[in-house]
This record gives C-alpha cells, sequence and structure tokens, in this order.
C-alpha cells in the first residue's frame, strides 16, 4: 500500500464527481442567525433520527453553530438556486434570509418555508476533523414541502456545476 500522500486539489477534483444534494443550513439563538449553502450532509441512522453535516472552521458563521447548538437542514428545489448562491456568498446574515420565506420549528432554526424537506436538529457531539467540524444532529422535527403540482425536482451539485434530478409530472 502506497504511503504518498493524496493532494489536496486531487481530492477536490475527485470530489466533484460526487453528485450531492443541495442544503442550506441555518442556526438561531443567542449567537444571531446564520446559514450557509451545504453539500456535505448526510443521515447517520433512524433510530434515533440522526444527521451528520460537516463545516468549515474558518467559515464566518461557524462559532455561531457552536454557541446556538441547533441548526436546520434545508433540502433545496431546483427553483432554489438563487438561494443557494445567496448563502453561498459574501452576503451578510440578514441579506442573505431576504431569500425565500422563513419560517420555524422546534428549535427556532430557520425552515425555508417551500425547501423540499426540512429537518430541524439539535447538535449533539462534535468532531474536529482536518479542516472542518462534523456535527452529530439529533433531528427532533422534520418540515415537508406541500408539492406543487408533481414539480419536485432536487438542486443537486455535480461537476462544479448545479443540475437538476427528478421528475415532473405531465397531465
Amino acid at each position: 500500500m502506497s504511503k504518498d500522500m493524496i493532494e489536496a486539489t486531487d481530492f477536490r477534483d475527485a470530489m466533484s464527481l460526487l453528485t450531492t444534494a443541495v442544503n442550506v443550513v441555518t442556526t438561531k439563538g443567542s449567537s444571531g442567525i446564520h446559514g450557509f449553502t451545504a453539500s456535505a450532509v448526510c443521515s447517520v441512522t433512524d433510530t434515533p433520527p440522526t444527521l451528520l453535516v460537516c463545516m468549515n472552521q474558518t467559515s464566518r458563521s461557524h462559532a455561531h453553530f457552536l454557541e446556538n447548538k441547533t441548526l436546520s437542514v434545508n433540502v433545496l428545489g431546483a427553483h432554489h438556486e438563487p438561494i443557494s448562491n445567496a448563502f453561498a456568498s459574501k452576503l451578510s446574515s440578514e441579506e442573505r434570509f431576504k431569500q425565500g420565506v422563513w419560517t420555524q420549528l422546534a428549535t427556532g432554526a430557520p425552515v425555508l418555508e417551500d425547501a423540499l424537506v426540512s429537518f430541524d436538529c439539535e447538535i449533539q457531539d462534535i468532531q474536529e476533523v482536518g479542516t472542518h467540524s462534523v456535527f452529530m444532529c439529533r433531528v427532533v422535527a422534520i418540515k415537508h414541502a406541500v408539492s406543487q403540482g408533481g414539480t419536485d425536482e432536487s438542486l443537486v451539485y455535480f461537476n462544479r456545476a448545479y443540475h437538476q434530478v427528478g421528475q415532473i409530472e405531465i397531465a
């Protein structure tokens, strides 16, 4: 087995070919309201319902997520590309949350009203791995979007570009 190190750029290039769902992850609490666009989100277990969310430690909102200890994962539909871009940009938190209509569930973390699905979570454990924090999040509430006539398509990221996945029902 080779002990050569894999270059970070080679790893990022390879990972660009792993299709991922696009999510906006949000928090609100004593540290304020914040959010970021994330693709590093996945299911851990259904008993108890738990998600894993990865966040770069250099993110300007990282400390706020640590302090608030809650988050919501909002799974974006194809029509949410502008919201994804806003939450990935250098816009202020106030400007970011002007995109879309927001509500809340159990934790108070912002939930995008028309997200395909939103997972409202309490951060149970945090591990630091390299440049990122890995949040283990217990899901305390789930909100599904009301279907808009069968046009639910997911926004995904592949090969450094947005794409749409899903079916459009034709009547």
